[in-house]
């Protein structure tokens, strides 16, 4: 069985009963039921649909998602997330390079680094270098200033945490930013690499080893391990080409707003919802989510 998810934005809820009945029924789908009226509906079907990525495409046009997934295991008992257009809605990098006058350049690099165009590795050692000797409270300027958390996410990981998920941000960012994002919003750990600094200024190199996109694997790996958990029990998200390996081998991987070449390798494409379909996606109606009124 499987179970299909269709959801707008929840600050432009467009989804009509008639495009949820017109779909279940060309599908011959099970009863529909409305997660969140006018924002997401599901509704189950014996198979696999043949055509699912031509009404994907037909779908995004009209601003909805669709979503086609197993139903059994779909509630997740973690999230593994990437911090950088994923959580939060920048690239820390981007911020303290604009600081450092080099942003348009630096902009560039990680845009070509995120679609998968250059080695990640490299391309961080190049824009961290571009960095030298910034002064070290630049990065809590860039916190308080300019980094603002992506729509939905305080209330996917309430919710998931709510329900016993364990929660880890791996970032290929910077500790100093993954830390704060992590108490913000309630991670239970994280993971990036680090900014060197000597005598209050940034060195222009990163700590080694670089943690890319083998250390969000290993992440993922070690995690559930440790946990106790299998693959299967991961929901994964992420925006760029250094989380594909994540995304690949959790049991659910969520391209969000990703890079076009990215989402094209991942089978969860999210477009206009925001990080509340990740808990539509498991199942949950909006009156479950965290914080919601009774």
């Amino acid at each position: 069985m499987y179970v299909v998810t269709l959801l707008t934005a929840p600050s432009h809820p467009s989804l009509s009963r008639e495009a949820v009945e017109a779909l279940r029924n060309a599908w011959g789908g099970g009863d529909a039921q409305w997660l969140a009226t006018g924002e997401a509906a599901e509704f189950p079907v014996t198979d696999m649909p043949p055509n699912r990525w031509d009404v994907w495409d037909a779908l995004q046009t009209q601003g909805i998602d669709l979503i086609v997934q197993p139903i059994e295991g779909r509630r997740k008992k973690m999230l593994l997330a990437d911090m950088d257009s994923t959580m939060i809605e920048q690239e820390c990098i981007d911020e303290l390079a604009d600081v450092a006058g080099v942003g348009d350049h630096v902009k560039a690099i990680t845009a070509k680094a995120m679609n998968g165009e250059l080695d990640f590795d490299g391309a961080l050692t190049e824009r961290v270098a571009l960095l030298k000797d910034l002064p070290e409270s630049v990065i809590q300027t860039v916190i308080d200033e300019r980094i603002t958390f992506m729509s939905g996410g305080p209330t996917l990981l309430a919710t998931m945490k709510a329900n016993g998920a364990y929660a880890a941000l791996v970032s290929g960012g910077f500790t100093a930013f993954t830390g704060y994002v992590a108490e913000a919003l309630g991670f239970d750990e994280n993971r990036a690499n680090t900014l060197l600094v000597e005598g209050g200024k940034l060195v222009g190199k990163p700590g080694l080893p670089i943690l890319g996109r083998e250390a969000k694997v290993a992440a993922l790996k070690e995690i559930t391990e440790r946990l106790g958990l299998s693959h299967d029990d991961v929901m994964a998200v992420g925006d760029g080409a250094n989380d594909l390996g994540m995304l690949e081998i959790a049991g659910a991987g969520v391209a969000l707003h990703a890079k076009p070449s990215v989402a094209a390798q991942c089978d969860i494409r999210i477009n206009h919802g925001d990080l509340t379909a990740l808990l539509y996606i498991q199942g949950y109606a909006k009156d479950e989510f965290a914080g919601a009124s009774a």
